[in-house]
């Protein structure tokens, strides 16, 4: 039986709450989890490596490991493999939609073409690591998600997106500067 006590502190915990402005909750699967895993060739350690094949983002660690995290990947047409610098790092950061996504569906995409500010609602999510190619912006990115049901899924716009709690992680571990390798989808290999 509820007493109005508990009627109460159910309220004032509700009001008290921040919303993540999330239409569901999400429990990560466990084989989403992140993990130490070994690796079979030797890359330095600090290194990142995306394989969206198996929607993998591989921290290298020494002796042949590896942190695993399960990532969603771009959609295919715009999945970019190459070797990037990941020169930028930033905690709850600012997010635009490039020009091509508001070209693409700018229902959706031209509200927001002067930014959104950092914070729970922001795609981005809690963190986000800037790939660049030299000293060009490539506007890719590994970052969290107000979506993380979508890992482990070909759902983003070029990016590679991670729960928050796991790219918090990452980005506790790794350095500005890192080497980040996206490989090629199977399908783009000829």
């Amino acid at each position: 039986m509820l007493t109005r006590r508990a009627v109460l502190g159910g309220v004032a915990a509700a009001c008290v709450t921040p919303s993540l402005g999330h239409a569901r909750t999400y429990s990560v699967p466990p084989e989403h989890e992140p993990r130490i895993v070994p690796m079979d060739r030797y890359f330095a350690a600090g290194e990142i490596h995306v394989d969206p094949n198996f929607y993998a983002l591989y921290l290298m660690l020494p002796d042949y490991k590896a942190w695993r995290y399960t990532v969603a990947v771009s959609l295919p047409e715009h999945w970019e493999p190459g070797t990037y610098t990941m020169k930028w790092k930033a905690k709850w950061p600012r997010w635009r939609p490039t020009n091509a996504m508001i070209r693409r569906n700018p229902a959706k995409y031209a509200k927001y073409r002067n930014g959104m500010k950092g914070g729970p609602n922001n795609p981005l999510g809690a963190r986000a690591l800037y790939l660049f190619d030299g000293d060009r912006d490539t506007y890719l990115r590994i970052h969290g998600t107000t979506q993380p049901w979508t890992i482990g899924t070909a759902s983003s716009n070029g990016c590679a997106r991670m729960v928050n709690d796991h790219v918090i992680h990452l980005y506790d571990r790794v350095e500005k500067g890192a080497r980040v390798v996206l490989y090629p989808r199977w399908d783009q290999i000829t």
